[in-house]
């Protein structure tokens, strides 16, 4: 069966790979990526620095009236070249407030295919979810540019 509503009926927690599964999945990236960046409209390109930690890069390549397209990704320096890894593109419905990816990119395995859509949708968004809770806990934030510029002056 193509779509799986029983547990959002009765309200039970969610079937791993399943439709409504995913969906959570969804509304669940959309809250955790509004903590890590809580106002988009700052900037096109944005960097979360926290000491002891890789840099975190996130742009924004499209905006429309309800979606914005983002990448995210951190950037690492080997032999001279510099690599982005893991290279997330995702896409954010504001008006449904839910985040879906669109494609990762990994050094190892390339672009992750399935053969199967909803299996492959599930991998993808599951690894976000993982990760932006992996920038909250090491404490990643974008600020917008004013009170940047406000921490900024603040420590000079």
């Amino acid at each position: 069966m193509l779509l799986e509503l029983e547990s959002v009926r009765s309200g039970h927690t969610v079937t791993p790979s399943s439709f409504s599964g995913l969906m959570d999945l969804y509304e669940h990236n959309y809250l955790r990526l509004r903590k890590l960046v809580p106002d988009l409209s700052i900037a096109e390109q944005m960097i979360s620095s926290v000491p002891g930690h890789s840099d975190l890069y996130l742009s924004v390549k499209q905006r429309c009236k309800y979606t914005t397209m983002l990448s995210m990704t951190y950037r690492f320096e080997k032999s001279g070249h510099l690599l982005f890894e893991p290279d997330l593109h995702f896409k954010i419905y504001h008006d449904a407030r839910l985040v879906e990816v669109q494609h990762l990119l990994k050094r190892h395995y390339g672009l992750i295919q399935k053969d199967q859509l909803m299996q492959h949708k599930w991998t993808m968004n599951r690894f976000l979810y993982k990760w932006l809770g992996f920038c909250l806990f090491q404490g990643h934030y974008f600020q917008p540019m004013n009170q940047y510029n406000n921490n900024i002056n603040h420590f000079k």
